[in-house]
C-alpha cells in the first residue's frame, strides 16, 4: 500500500474543500491514487450531502446584479443553517457565484439556473461547511423602454430590484429603497390577486360581524378595510418611505414616470423555522450514553 503523505493530504483538501481527516481517509481507501481519492470523496460527500438535505436552511445571503444598461437585472437567494456559517467566505463566494450565472444565463426560475454545474458545487459546499444549503429562489426583472434600479441591504438579507420608465436616478434609487423597507405586494391595487382580496374580505367579514351593528352597516365597514388594505400593499397607494405626505404615485407623477414592475426578496421569509431547545438536546444525548 502507498503511503499518504501530508502533502498529498494537503492537494487533495486544495482540490476539493474538504475536511482532512475525509482526505487522509480517502487517499487511503484509494492507496494513494489522487484521481481515485477524489471519487471516494464525491461519494461520500453525496451521501453525507443527502443526510443534511432534511434540514431546515433559513439564514443565508441574498445577491443581486444589474446589467450596466439597465435593461435586466436578477435577485437570487442562497440559505444555509446558521447566521455564522452564512458569514463563510466559501458560502459567499457561492453566492456570488449562482448570483453570477442567474445573470449570464438570465435565469428566470430555479430549473434553469441549476441546470448546469452549481447542483454540485452546492453538493461539495455542504460537505466542506457541514450544513445544509439551498439555493432557494431566483427572479429576473426585465424593463422594456426602461431602466432597472435596485436596493441591497448593507447585510445582504433584503433587497429590491425595481423597473421604471422616466424619471432619473435618484428616483429610481429611492424606489428600491422604499420597495425593499416598506414591502408592497402590487405595483396598484388592480393588480392585487382576486383570491387574495376575497380572503381580506372574507376575514374583515368575519371580524365585522362580531359588532353587532346592523348588515348594511357592515357591508360598508368591510369595504372601508378592503379599501384601506388595497391602499397598504400597493406602491403608488404608499405614503413615500421619505415624505409620508407624498403617495408614491404622486411622486412617479412628478418625475414624469411609471414604475412596470418590481421584485423584493428578505431572507428566509416564509420559512418556518425549527427552534431547538438546546438544553434539552444535550440531555437526551448524555441520557442516551448512559
Amino acid at each position: 500500500m502507498a503511503a499518504v503523505t501530508a502533502s498529498m493530504v494537503k492537494e487533495l483538501r486544495e482540490l476539493t474543500g474538504l475536511g482532512m481527516m475525509d482526505c487522509k481517509k480517502a487517499l487511503t481507501d484509494a492507496d494513494g491514487d489522487m484521481d481515485q481519492a477524489i471519487e471516494v470523496l464525491r461519494r461520500s460527500s453525496a451521501l453525507k450531502a443527502a443526510k443534511k438535505a432534511d434540514r431546515t436552511a433559513a439564514e443565508g445571503l441574498l445577491g443581486l446584479r444589474v446589467a450596466d444598461d439597465g435593461s435586466y437585472a436578477v435577485l437570487v437567494e442562497v440559505n444555509i443553517e446558521t447566521d455564522f456559517a452564512a458569514r463563510n467566505e466559501k458560502f459567499i463566494a457561492f453566492v456570488a457565484r449562482v448570483r453570477d450565472v442567474a445573470f449570464e444565463k438570465r435565469a428566470a426560475d430555479l430549473a434553469a439556473l441549476l441546470a448546469g454545474s452549481l447542483a454540485a458545487e452546492r453538493q461539495a459546499l455542504v460537505q466542506a461547511i457541514g450544513e445544509n444549503i439551498s439555493v432557494r429562489r431566483v427572479a429576473l426583472l426585465e424593463a422594456p423602454g426602461g431602466r432597472i434600479f435596485s436596493y441591497l441591504h448593507p447585510d445582504n438579507r433584503k433587497g429590491a430590484m425595481v423597473a421604471i420608465v422616466g424619471g432619473d436616478d435618484e428616483l429610481g434609487r429611492d424606489l428600491a429603497m422604499h420597495v425593499t423597507a416598506i414591502k408592497p405586494m402590487v405595483v396598484s391595487s388592480a393588480d392585487v390577486p382576486a383570491n387574495v382580496v376575497a380572503k381580506e374580505r372574507e376575514i374583515f367579514t368575519a371580524q365585522a360581524a362580531d359588532s353587532g351593528k346592523p348588515a348594511d352597516i357592515i357591508a360598508k365597514m368591510v369595504e372601508g378595510r378592503v379599501r384601506k388594505f388595497l391602499a397598504e400593499v400597493s406602491l403608488i397607494d404608499q405614503p413615500f418611505v421619505k415624505d409620508a405626505d407624498t403617495r408614491v404615485g404622486q411622486l412617479l407623477k412628478q418625475k414624469n414616470a411609471r414604475c412596470t414592475g418590481f421584485v423584493r426578496y428578505e431572507v428566509g421569509e416564509g420559512i418556518e423555522k425549527v427552534e431547538t431547545d438546546f438544553a434539552a438536546e444535550v440531555a437526551a444525548q448524555v441520557k442516551g450514553k448512559g
